[in-house]
Formats: structure tokens, sequence, C-alpha cells
């Protein structure tokens, strides 16, 4: 006997995952960017790199629900909400070392960040999205798609 089988996963949850995915790149980037203002001696930079964390650390909880969505109702895969988990955790121990004044783990951890959040935003993308379900069960030929205004195009040669 075989199972019968699983219904498709939905596709919102991996398009959030993808847009979270996104975000927490384009985060992880911009902090790299204002970690190095601020070692380049504008010193106003160090205010923005921790208002930037915070955003950073808000982004991987609203994508660890995402990832929970993604495997839950839909049955994707696991990897995202595991990779999600660590990310949080080493978002919340990079916070830790960098109010410590504990450089070298900070920098360490914030090379290792970027470098999973962006491994994590190729995997994102490289998730298949399910094929969209016609939202129309027939229109006047059968097809599904509602017809053209003004009617059929006809093409002459």
């Amino acid at each position: 006997m075989s199972s019968p089988p699983a219904a498709p996963a939905p596709r919102w949850p991996l398009i959030l995952l993808r847009v979270t995915a996104t975000t927490l790149a384009l985060l992880a980037l911009l902090q790299a960017m204002l970690a190095g203002s601020f070692l380049n001696g504008t010193y106003d930079s160090l205010k923005d790199h921790e208002d930037n964390a915070m955003m950073l650390a808000t982004v991987v909880v609203v994508q660890l629900v995402v990832a929970f969505f993604v495997r839950r109702p839909g049955g994707g895969p696991l990897w995202p909400l595991w990779t999600t988990a660590l990310l949080a955790a080493a978002v919340t121990g990079q916070i830790t070392a960098g109010y410590a004044r504990s450089i070298g783990v900070h920098v360490t951890l914030g090379v290792l960040l970027v470098s999973g959040i962006l491994f994590g935003l190729v995997g994102a993308w490289r998730l298949p999205l399910p094929v969209r379900e016609d939202r129309y069960e027939g229109g006047p030929d059968g097809g599904g798609r509602l017809p053209r205004p003004g009617g059929p195009v006809e093409v002459k040669r």
C-alpha cells in the first residue's frame, strides 16, 4: 500500500521566506558597512550599527516564524527552521559580544553570521515554488482564462 499523496505546500510561506532572507541579507551587508564606517573613524556610525543590529534581530525572529510555517502546514523542508534557529542564537551571541566590547568574538561571529545569512538567502531562492492554482475554474472557452476585452485578437499574415 502506498500513502496518499501529500498536499502541495502553500506558496505564501516560501515567498515570505524569500522576502525575509533577502531583507536579512541586505541588513547584514549594511551592518558590515556600518562597522567599517565606525572603524574608519566615523564614530556616529556605532549608534546606527546598534540600531541595525536590533532590526536584524527582529527580522531573524520573523523569519523563524515564517520558517515554522514553511515546515508545518505545507510540509516543506526542515532546514529553514533549524538554520534560522541557529541564526537567532548567533545573533543573540553577536549582540551580547558587541555590548561586552569583546571585539575578537564580535568580528569573528559577524563574519560567520553574514556567511550564514547569505547561504540561507541562496537556499531560500533555490526552493521551488509550488505551481499556482488557476483562480478561475473555467471561462467562456473552458480554458480557465477570462476573455480579452474586445474579443479575441486576430492576426493576419
